[in-house]
């Protein structure tokens, strides 16, 4: 075993989940094998010399009775992410003969629990602050981050109504805010920060359950401002078009924006990349209507991490099968992690979390506040 010190620590920490929980509302699975094992019955009228090799929990990891749990946090819908969750399953057991369970748990505190609680068994594909927390909690390990549109960074963006009278943070003091959940990184853990370090006050909070909930409420006037997840507007061939400006970031010509053939939402050379596409079916006035109003400093992109305890031959059996995916079929990839947006990926380490550790531990915000 790698680590064995987060068996108390979960004990603590879902003491804590119970007093925040969702009302009983259970995890969502895909991907599971649920045939029950056919039984035999050992031949004892005859004796025999040969002995079953009794199995260990390691054995076992990956077959129908104890498949590797796969789990991904509730930054969207849990439908959206199940779809593409059932491609992957099916993907890495194509390429490793593994048995692999989708699940999107309650909240992203619940999907850091679940990964402890089952040290052996579990991979996660959680963002950043969930990860540098749950190292702390169990020593889960990062293993891949996420790859968008190039870039292997996002950003928080601040969202107010177009024609919102707010035009700098300093404005935002006071204004009722929109957030997915308090345990995403874009979405609460660097906003928050930020917004302390510049002495601003904000008002009424509102939790809106995801990334598109917090666009959702900004778009029908809920709230005065909302956060989310911030990836780069694009060129049309995919590249990346943003100059930089954390005090720029919306695409330029907002007026111009409509559906494209292609169902993304285009504004003359450029494709919008942000947490308001995701609205795009519903609202396909959204950049015309909610505005982008700043960015944060950049975050690590969210990634793969596995139990402390996971075998090292299976973990690297899968973070290859992640791999190969990803480079050998982008497409089925990206249909894979649409929800997430993530289109390749690259190697990581505990290291590149290190600006958010730092975040976390100037707020001091530990394990029982991550919702």
């Amino acid at each position: 075993m790698k680590r064995t010190r987060w068996l108390g620590l979960v004990a603590a920490l879902t003491l804590v989940l119970a007093a925040c929980g969702d009302g009983g509302e259970t995890a969502t699975t895909a991907g599971a094998d649920t045939t029950a094992p056919t039984e035999t019955t050992p031949d004892t009228t005859a004796p025999t010399e040969t002995t079953v090799a009794e199995t260990t929990p390691e054995t076992d990891i990956g077959t129908a009775d104890n498949p590797i749990q796969v789990l991904f946090v509730p930054s969207v819908s849990a439908d959206e992410i199940v779809a593409g969750g059932e491609i992957l399953a099916e993907t890495l057991k194509a390429a490793t003969g593994l048995e692999f369970e989708v699940q999107v748990p309650a909240s992203y505190a619940a999907t850091v629990e679940e990964i402890c609680a089952n040290p052996e068994v579990s991979i996660g594909m959680i963002p950043a602050q969930a990860y540098v927390l749950g190292n702390e909690l169990c020593g889960m390990e990062a293993a891949l981050k996420a790859e968008r549109f190039g870039y292997t960074e996002y950003w928080a963006q601040y969202m107010v109504l177009r024609d919102s009278e707010f035009q700098t943070l300093e404005d935002l003091a006071g204004a009722s805010w929109a957030y997915p959940d308090p345990g995403s990184t874009s979405g609460y853990l660097f906003p928050s920060g930020q917004l302390k370090a510049l002495g601003i006050e904000w008002g009424e909070e509102l939790e809106a359950g995801s990334h598109d909930g917090a666009v959702r409420a900004v778009y029908q006037d809920e709230t005065d401002f909302g956060t989310a997840f911030y990836s780069p507007y694009t060129d049309l061939e995919g590249n990346g078009a943003w100059d930089g400006d954390v005090n720029n970031p919306d695409v330029p010509d907002p007026d111009s924006c409509a559906i494209n053939g292609d169902g993304e939402i285009q504004c003359g050379d450029y494709i919008v990349q942000d947490a308001r596409r995701n609205l795009r079916e519903e609202f396909p006035d959204v950049v015309q209507r909610v505005r982008l109003l700043a960015v944060s400093d950049p975050i690590p992109n969210d990634g793969v991490v596995f139990g402390p305890d996971f075998p090292d031959d299976l973990q690297s059996q899968i973070t290859q099968a992640l791999l190969d995916f990803a480079q050998n079929d982008p497409e089925g990839f990206a249909t894979a992690f649409d929800a997430y947006s993530w289109d390749a990926l690259a190697a990581t380490s505990d290291a590149d979390y290190d600006s958010v550790r730092q975040v976390i531990q100037a707020l001091g915000i530990t394990i029982d506040d991550l919702g």
